[in-house]
């Protein structure tokens, strides 16, 4: 029922880009012009939307409608033809690769970025490091009050984790990376999207979030800059400082075997030292010269890799910075 849903959703989409074309608004035209929609996992929504923005901005006769689903729904989408665009943590498997050229669609997929999963707790809480053993034993209901885990001088009580939704990538990744398809325990709650994550551990400090990366940067500064200021940052080669924002505390990650633990920073997420990750692709079936296969084409060149370094997520692409030295 509820796929049903979001490709009638989707549908509806391609009915106004219908709609639009009958009004006289270019569609699918050329690289930079037209109309095309895009699912994508909602754990990457704050990334896209930046995406889109800037590819806007840029192009103006351009117009990117895009739909914020589960991963299953949104590959469902581009093998339902409901759309040609799809962000996920997987790439299409050869069977779904051969069906889809059988039915004389190009596929085009990559690798766009690697994105870290953090774990984020209330600042009343005295928590500073985490190691994946205790993680595990937590999400599986072993451990299920604070003092079992941490010195409690603040009156923390039962832990309460708290994942976006029960659908979502970065649900799929703990329950298959850390819990090798085993079942969440009794103190794991869904909310409705990654936002709702962050007011919920902003809110209680008995809570600990598990949350993408990009949700919980405060020096994202797209957030806080217009179309024009966001596409004149992206142009420039520059360093991006990022820092979390104060209203949670992200904690540090040790992996098995391993005396030191990260915070999902860049260059962490980089060497793999950071333990929490997972790969982000791009798909498209849209043909070359369509506005689809040029919104590809900017997600994974110069500019889009940009956007997602200031982001706070690894670009697959990482770009020099100028460094003064004196």
């Amino acid at each position: 029922m509820k796929n049903n849903k979001i490709l009638s959703a989707l549908c509806l989409c391609a009915l106004m880009a219908s709609i639009a074309a009958s009004c006289g608004k270019k569609v699918e035209s050329t690289q930079t012009s037209g109309i095309a929609t895009i699912a994508c996992d909602a754990s990457f929504e704050n990334i896209l939307s930046q995406e889109i923005d800037v590819f806007e901005y840029i192009y103006p006769e351009a117009s990117i409608m895009p739909y914020y689903v589960d991963e299953h729904a949104a590959i469902d989408s581009l093998l339902n033809f409901s759309t040609k665009m799809a962000i996920t943590t997987r790439p299409l498997t050869q069977k779904e690769v051969d069906y889809l050229k059988g039915q004389k669609k190009m596929v085009h997929q990559t690798q766009i970025a690697v994105d870290a999963i953090a774990l984020i707790v209330n600042p009343d809480n005295p928590m500073e490091i985490i190691d994946k053993k205790e993680l595990v034993e937590i999400l599986t209901g072993k451990l299920t009050k604070w003092d079992e885990v941490v010195p409690n001088k603040n009156g923390l009580g039962d832990i309460s984790v708290v994942f976006d939704h029960q659908g979502s990538s970065t649900v799929h990744y703990m329950r298959d990376s850390l819990l090798n398809g085993g079942e969440f325990g009794q103190n794991v709650y869904a909310q409705k999207s990654p936002s709702d994550v962050f007011d919920a551990v902003a809110a209680n400090k008995n809570a600990i979030g598990v949350i993408g990366v990009s949700w919980i940067t405060d020096d994202m500064k797209g957030r806080e800059m217009n179309r024009q200021e966001m596409a004149e940052a992206v142009e420039r080669n520059d360093s991006t400082e990022l820092t979390f924002n104060s209203k949670i505390k992200v904690l540090k990650v040790r992996a098995d075997n391993q005396v030191t633990a990260y915070k999902p920073y860049q260059y962490y997420i980089y060497t793999g030292e950071y333990p929490l990750y997972r790969q982000i692709y791009m798909i498209s079936t849209g043909v070359n010269g369509s506005i689809s296969h040029g919104f590809y084409s900017f997600v994974t060149g110069f500019k889009g890799q940009k956007i997602m370094q200031m982001t706070g997520i690894l670009p697959r692409v990482i770009h020099p910075r100028m460094v003064n030295v004196n």
